[in-house]
């Protein structure tokens, strides 16, 4: 295709109504039908990256491969397109004007006035546009994060504005909206959405095509109501109604037609209906299973399932390609304690021990390992969740009482997990974590290798605290195996407990990479020994 073809999705009237979910279902029907799609998040604040905000605050951090600390929408655009995403798929308004800041010290804007417009927004735009000149992309699916109206996404609408100029035949705008049921009147109201369209309008930009996110199902009138109050062809007009899954959305959209509209406008060829069998099948596995496997998270922020979304999905993923129905269970791992871990974890088909930083909850981790360890439950910890592993290793089978993370104790007698000499002196948030893509040893016959099936794999990481290598030999002595190095450190990345069924613990995020098309192979093996342990339980 000769002309990058830039689409933008907006959202208004209420925020959190899914832009990155409907993002991702027409990057996925656009890609079905051979095009080279990828799809990037614009945050209007003012945080240079989500790397330093409180999970409470904006949920999971996602990692690209670059090591970029990015929104965590970027996780369902790799899961849903099986993409590898990087630091410019991912922009905040931090970012924008410490750019702007940088080339106005530079003397880049030869001592002119800098302003929002056309500083800002050309930095908004070159950003845009560069995605898909340097890597020639068929499709840049560009999200603007935030609702039309707030001051914080002005800068971002006003580029879109622009932009629609410049870009002529090249730019498709999708503007998604609330439409509420009102219990009352028995009916739904579709003023919200006029009023939000009739705001972007204001801004100087027509949407193309609206997305109604309802929960009751919308008839025809209601549709074409829509389409003649917001000036927007009969037809296009989607409804994105409730599922029981947002991997059914892409089929939705496409029974409606989404993909097909916009490339009828786009004057594309649209005859061929999109490739989705492998997406399909998935779906129908996903309502094939009927037994259930159970799984336990244990995690500090367990009452806010966004903080682990990575994980949840991964699970969800493994559990639908071993015929299982994911029933999960998220506790809070300062409310674990030694009388309490049976009654809340003895059920478990599996346990998986969440990554985290700081002090709080880690005791009731160890509580969480220790049971599961002396159980035999299939248990997996991820970053902090395999540090704990070591910690409580130490400190129950090594008897060293006091061994911990300096992280948790730097006056820790026992240093099992510390920081690496050339990271000790940097002050500086996020100058000390190792993050991003790093190579990866596995040792022939570990469970990481039946696992992957290969001994040389790439994993992403977001940490600052390493597996001390002095206490290795101590602890493989007493049964705990290092079966997974980097091979330019030979720092840890992976420890097994191999007398046991499945006891694993990675220092990197395999959740990170698990897609819906490829999920990742550790869980596809813990959720394969979870399952074996519901039928050995059940027997």
């Amino acid at each position: 295709m000769a002309d990058t073809k830039y689409i933008f999705v907006t959202g208004g009237v209420v925020s959190s109504l899914g832009k990155g979910i409907i993002a991702s279902s027409l990057g996925k029907l656009l890609q079905a039908r051979g095009y080279k799609v990828t799809i990037q998040k614009f945050d209007p604040y003012i945080n240079v990256d989500p790397g330093t905000l409180n999970p409470y605050e904006h949920g999971e951090c996602f990692v690209t491969v670059d090591g970029h600390e990015a929104d965590l929408d970027l996780g369902h655009y790799e899961r849903f397109l099986n993409i590898q995403t990087t630091k410019e798929n991912n922009i905040t308004t931090g970012r924008i004007y410490q750019n702007v800041i940088l080339k106005e010290r530079r003397g880049d804007y030869l001592g002119k006035t800098v302003q929002v417009i056309p500083h800002i927004t050309d930095e908004i735009k070159r950003n845009i546009k560069s995605l898909g000149v340097k890597s020639k992309f068929d499709f840049v699916i560009s999200e603007i994060g935030g609702t039309v109206g707030d001051i914080e996404s002005t800068p971002y609408l006003e580029a879109v504005r622009q932009l629609r100029w410049e870009l002529g035949k090249n730019c498709f705008c999708i503007h998604l909206t609330y439409v509420p049921y009102i219990a009352a009147a028995g009916e739904v109201k579709t003023k919200p959405t006029q009023h939000s369209v009739k705001e972007l309008q204001s801004l100087g930009i027509q949407p193309d095509m609206l997305v109604l996110r309802t929960e009751r199902k919308l008839n025809k009138e209601i549709l074409d109501k829509v389409a003649l109050f917001c000036n927007v062809e009969h037809g296009a007009v989607m409804q994105s109604v409730d599922v029981t899954t947002i991997y059914e959305v892409p089929i939705m959209m496409q029974r409606q037609g989404m993909d097909e509209i916009l490339l009828r406008k786009l004057n594309l060829p649209y005859d061929e209906d999109p490739n989705m069998e492998a997406w399909n099948a998935f779906l129908q596995k996903r309502k094939d299973a009927k037994k259930a496997v159970n799984i336990k998270l244990v995690g500090k922020y367990a009452e806010l399932p966004d903080a682990y979304k990575s994980i949840t999905e991964s699970l969800s993923q493994a559990a639908i390609y071993n015929n299982r129905k994911l029933e999960l269970d998220l506790y809070q791992s300062d409310k674990i304690n030694s009388d309490n871990v049976a009654e809340l974890l003895g059920k478990a088909d599996g346990i998986i021990v969440a990554p985290g930083f700081g002090q709080r909850g880690i005791e009731g981790k160890f509580e969480a390992l220790k049971y599961a360890r002396e159980n035999d439950i299939p248990t997996f910890g991820i970053c902090l969740g395999m540090q704990c592993m070591v910690i409580e290793y130490a400190r129950s089978v090594l008897h060293l009482e006091d061994a911990n993370s300096t992280e948790m104790d730097t006056m820790a007698v026992h240093k099992v997990i510390d920081l690496m000499e050339e990271q000790k002196n940097i002050t500086n948030m996020g100058a000390s974590m190792r993050l991003g893509s790093y190579d990866c040893n596995l040792k022939k016959g570990s469970l990481a290798f039946k696992a992957y099936g290969k001994t040389k794999i790439k994993e992403r990481h977001r940490h600052r605290y390493e597996f001390n290598n002095q206490y290795k030999e101590q602890l493989e002595a007493a049964g705990m195996k290092c079966t997974g190095f980097n091979p330019d450190s030979d720092l840890v990345e992976v420890i097994e407990v191999p007398e046991l069924r499945w006891y694993l613990g990675t220092q990197f995020h395999p959740e990170y990479s698990s897609t819906v098309i490829s999920p990742n192979p550790l869980f596809m093996s813990f959720m394969a020994e979870a399952a074996i342990t519901k039928e050995l339980r059940n027997k």
